[in-house]
């Protein structure tokens, strides 16, 4: 069995008052010098800086800025805080490291009173800084002394981050299952006690129509593309696949949607039955079943073609639909808003009430016009909008993505959020201090070779949902969540996912680890 790089160095890492503690208070026979900075990347510039440091005292402390004091970017920093802490405790010349939890390290500083605190040769060449000088006022309050590394190597970490961020997916997950004491046996328990689970989805059903052409040419006169049918296949998509997709994990379903009077209904239904989803079907007249048809040319998608009414469902449906949530018996309710016709400010007062007391509570709102907002979801146990969607829903377009994250948490009061970030993976908030070190984590994505995107946050509904159904934990949640959403990246169309397909991503990432 491999061992991590926080079990073998995780010794060094400590608290400011527990560091205090060890090397003692000041006048000390060994001398303490400590340096601070973000090292989301170490490259050369740091290890000249920390080796000269070494060179001046008897023990060296490595301070780190906490994830959530960095801003330098939308989504740094790319490397967490326990692992960056692990990185610098494993050089030789790293005595102790400790985690920031402040923006400034001037509240540890005044803790440890180290007796030098080091700089880069960068924060002095034109003049002293004034978050320098505030640090050099606290150094020299107590007789310590600030000094500056030479600067002939300089390296900017956001620079090289902007060239080639870092790829850590398997030692970011590798830390944050030993920081929550978890194992890939847990995660296999988890999927294991899925079976059985009984879960209500209420929401919009979409078809999804892949047609297949081969490309002819073009009209000489227009702008025209000229293609050659061959065929289509049809896709439940919307919460139909959602349904799917958590009966696949084996729970038991009901699935209540509105559909329209036509053939995709009948297709709708004799799918979803085959598939073992009772389905509790609104079937409005007035309104078509919602299609969306792509036409595909040698993989490439060309145009799609919609075919739906988004105007409110009328009382009488709502009422239906009401009585549904009502009445079924379930252990959770999951809304799928694709923003067709089913939730809107109009309804959505009278569906949440309707949720039967002490059910988990789930929302996902995946909405490709700016209509809907996931924070119309008041209270709810797991919502999983992806960024777009949460920067709308806050007005917020510029702030860095833990705090998008926290404002739409504390927006929606929800108990768990799993931002959704496209090839950068989730970012998870758990709870509302915000301020404190666990309150976010980030699990990478694993999708390996991207065939078709599409319906990878219903897999990561599904799979989340059931997970916190199960286990009551948000990282078993997330983690389980991204592998499911990375196994319908690597198909094309809307196929359920099953626990055999994420239990080989997990036995492929654990013989990865050495863990096996």
């Amino acid at each position: 069995m491999s061992t991590s790089l926080t079990e073998r160095f995780g010794h060094k890492i400590r608290t400011p008052e527990e560091l205090r503690d060890l090397i003692g208070p000041r006048p000390r026979e060994q001398k303490v010098i400590m340096c601070h900075g973000v090292f989301d990347v170490v490259h050369p510039g740091h290890l000249r800086h920390l080796l000269y440091a070494k060179s001046k005292a008897d023990i060296l402390v490595a301070s780190l800025t906490a994830d959530k004091h960095i801003d330098k970017g939308k989504y740094r920093p790319h490397v967490p805080q326990e692992l960056r802490a692990a990185n610098l405790a494993a050089f030789e010349m790293v005595d102790y490291v400790v985690i920031d939890k402040n923006p400034k390290p001037l509240d540890n500083i005044a803790v440890i009173q180290p007796d030098y605190f080091a700089k880069g040769y960068e924060y002095v060449a034109d003049g002293l800084p004034p978050k320098t000088a505030e640090e050099a006022d606290v150094v020299e309050s107590y007789g310590g002394e600030i000094i500056f590394t030479p600067g002939d190597v300089v390296y900017s970490s956001s620079n090289l981050i902007d060239l080639a961020p870092p790829t850590l997916k398997l030692e970011k997950l590798t830390t944050l299952m030993e920081r929550e004491g978890l194992s890939f046996d847990d995660l296999r328990h988890t999927l294991a006690g899925m079976v059985g689970k009984r879960v209500h989805v209420v929401g919009d059903t979409i078809v999804d129509t892949l047609t297949q052409c081969a490309m002819i040419g073009g009209q000489t006169k227009t702008p025209t593309m000229s293609v050659l049918y061959e065929g289509h296949a049809n896709y439940v998509g919307g919460a139909g696949i959602v349904s799917k997709h958590l009966r696949a994990a084996g729970a038991e379903v009901v699935f209540s949607t509105v559909l329209g009077d036509d053939e995709l209904k009948d297709f709708v239904l004799d799918d979803l039955r085959q598939a073992g989803v009772e389905v509790r079907p609104v079937i409005d007249s007035t309104r078509p079943t919602t299609n969306k048809n792509a036409i595909v040319a040698g993989g490439y998608r060309l145009l799609k073609v919609d075919t739906l009414d988004n105007r409110t469902i009328s009382n009488g449906v709502l009422e239906n639909v009401l009585d549904s949530i009502s009445v079924v018996p379930t252990e959770a309710v999951v809304f799928s808003d694709f923003r067709h016709g089913i939730f809107n400010r109009r309804t959505i007062p009278g569906l949440v009430d309707a949720i039967p007391e002490g059910v988990f509570r789930v929302a996902d709102s995946q909405v490709a016009s700016r209509w809907g907002n996931i924070t119309e979801f008041k209270g709810f146990d797991l919502i999983t909008p992806n960024e777009r969607e949460a920067r709308f829903a806050i007005a917020d377009q510029d702030s860095g993505i833990r705090s998008l994250a926290s404002g739409v948490y504390d927006a929606a009061e929800c108990k768990t959020l799993l931002l959704k970030l496209s090839e950068r993976g989730v970012l998870t908030c758990r709870n509302a201090d915000h301020e404190s070190l666990d309150s976010f984590f980030s699990v990478d994505s694993f999708v390996e070779q991207v065939v078709d995107p599409v319906g990878a946050g219903d897999a990561l509904l599904a799979y989340s949902t059931l997970a916190m159904m199960v286990s009551g934990s948000s990282v078993q949640a997330t983690i389980l969540g991204v592998l499911a959403a990375a196994g319908e990246c690597e198909v094309d169309g809307n196929v359920p996912i099953t626990p055999a397909d994420v239990r080989a991503r997990l036995d492929k990432i654990e013989r990865l680890l050495g863990l096996a």
